[in-house]
């Protein structure tokens, strides 16, 4: 018993030399450094303890002896959705700017050739011209009306629009050079029938027009193009953080201040797979946006290419007065063969502006010399447009490098927001840096991209069966505009909607997603693309 005693006693003895020695290591552990680093970061706290208190209060960070109150965690936990908002603003900064530059630039140099080049047809028709020109302007203005209209995203059929030029053009010149007869209303209708038979202005309106649709096309198209990417960008950047981001943003950046582990960051591996969690949404965006920047790079190729805008506007004026002068050089066979098919009109009273009038219209046009001085101020706008149009090309081939560079940006974003030494340790510091609990090594492997690969984030509870409708919205917006951009590098035309009309369309749609969310597996719907029933097939077509 004596012996048994005697080692009870020893044993009773070390157990209180270790409590005494971990008293005394607790008391050691102040609270300084902490309240010194959350003054520097600006936090002005009501109380924060003078030594480590228990956790048990705390939600998110971990509950051993803690520097932290529950004032101190709520706090970190809003600065931590200010970092996030701040960091992800900062690192798609470079894309919302490439886009809303290059968008400004295209258009305003789009905008000043049509004005430019319409000022110097202007110019040049009412020196060659004259008076003739100047009674029959509106002709030419409406042709260069409707072009800014479809540009700038109106309701115009180009090939009907160009039709309806030729026509007009063909009534006022017949009219003109056949001013001893009466032209009334009705035979003008009967001579506009006979336009494609005739072919009084050669083949330069069907050149023209091909040169003309083909070259609008695209232009407005990359422009819309542009704009269309540059929405999706800054909404897709502004995307609220959901709550469980929040919490493992909170756990990530400022737990490690309540363990009193100042200055320690967050392990590369963790950051990835908080920033994965947080953005799993965004990634979905990456495959449509991929598309959408090849479609781009196609039809930036044709701005470059022989149906450019500016090789096609420039000698507008010129191309027309050639068609003018194939119509005069005819002018007796297209007057025969119009008297023919739509009859012979009635003489008209001879007076001396009736006699003189096709003279002064048979002015013959000498097309501008570059090597000339420019006898106008039109040389001088068309150089001007030259000089702007070196430098647009240049532009081209720059905004084609940065449309490379835009690819895959919404699935890297995460790698690009856990930068090494400002937000995470880097590889380098495995065994030194914050893995969530204390510091040491992060063992959890690093998922992959994408709403359903989040399913078993080890760092944030991630919802796949509830998919962001902003994003979902974008990625529509995307595939829309891919489409369009397809055809325009094919030649084709495809109308733009109204910009309220379209926004209205896709909340319809995807209100109507959301209804059918109630009464199916989403996941499913979304997913597994091959087992759809009519609901989920629906809901596919809406969705993405």
């Amino acid at each position: 018993i004596s012996s048994w005693l005697r080692e009870m006693k020893t044993i009773i003895c070390t157990f209180s030399v270790l409590s005494i020695a971990a008293r005394a290591d607790f008391k050691a552990r102040n609270c300084s450094e902490v309240r010194e680093a959350c003054l520097r970061k600006g936090f002005t706290f009501a109380h924060v303890p003078q030594q480590e208190i228990p956790g048990e209060h705390l939600r998110v960070c971990p509950q051993g002896n803690t520097c932290c109150t529950q004032e101190m965690e709520d706090t970190f936990g809003q600065q931590s959705k200010l970092d996030f908002e701040n960091l992800l603003n900062e690192t798609s900064h470079a894309l919302r700017s490439t886009f809303v530059s290059k968008h400004q630039r295209f258009d305003e140099f789009f905008l000043d050739l049509l004005e430019n080049t319409e000022r110097s047809l202007n110019e040049m028709f009412v020196r060659t011209y004259g008076k003739p020109y100047m009674q029959n302007a509106e002709v030419f203005e409406n042709l260069f009306s409707e072009l800014k209209r479809y540009y700038t995203g109106g309701n115009v059929n180009l090939e009907e629009m160009l039709n309806d030029f030729w026509s007009r053009l063909l009534e006022r010149m017949f009219t003109l050079l056949n001013s001893q007869y009466v032209i009334t209303e009705d035979y003008l209708e009967c001579i506009s029938k006979y336009i494609d038979q005739l072919k009084p202005f050669g083949d330069v309106p069907r050149k023209l027009k091909a040169q003309i649709t083909r070259a609008f096309i695209a232009a407005r198209t990359f422009v819309q193009g542009l704009s269309v990417g540059r929405e999706v960008a800054q909404r897709v950047s502004k995307v609220s953080s959901t709550p469980a981001c929040i919490k493992a943003l909170t756990k990530m950046l400022y737990c490690p201040y309540c363990q009193g582990s100042i200055g320690v960051k967050p392990c590369k591996n963790y950051c990835l797979n908080v920033m994965k969690g947080c953005l799993a949404n965004q990634a979905d965006l990456d495959p449509e946006w991929n598309q959408y920047i090849d479609a781009m790079l196609l039809v930036a190729q044709r701005l470059e290419g022989p149906f450019n805008i500016e090789s096609v506007m420039e000698p507008i004026d010129v191309k027309i007065s050639e068609a003018i002068m194939n119509m005069q050089d005819n002018s007796a066979q297209v007057s025969y063969r119009v008297f023919q098919g739509c009859g012979q009109p009635k003489p008209a009273e001879m007076t001396r502006s009736t006699r003189g009038v096709s003279d002064v219209f048979s002015a013959r046009f000498r097309p501008y010399s570059p090597e000339e001085p420019p006898p106008t101020a039109a040389g001088t706008s068309l150089d001007r447009l030259r000089i702007v149009w070196r430098t647009m090309q240049h532009s081209v081939v720059d905004i084609k490098e940065k449309l490379k560079l835009c690819k895959k940006f919404w699935s890297n974003l995460p790698e690009a927001m856990c930068v090494e030494e400002r937000v995470t340790a880097g590889n380098g510091s495995e065994e030194e840096c914050w893995n969530g609990h204390t510091k040491g090594r992060y063992f959890p492997e690093v998922l992959k991209d994408g709403l359903t690969n989040q399913v078993n984030n080890p760092e944030v509870v991630v919802d796949i069966t509830r998919p962001d409708t902003v994003i979902r919205q974008q990625i529509m917006a995307l595939r829309v505009m891919t489409n369009k951009l397809k055809n325009a590098y094919n030649g084709n035309d495809i109308s733009f909607q109204d910009s309220i009309t379209y926004s209205n369309f896709i909340k319809k749609k995807l209100y109507k997603c959301i209804l059918h969310f109630q009464y199916l597996n989403t996941v499913d719907c979304i997913y597994e693309k091959s087992t759809f029933n009519h609901k989920s097939n629906l809901c596919s077509w809406l969705c993405f």
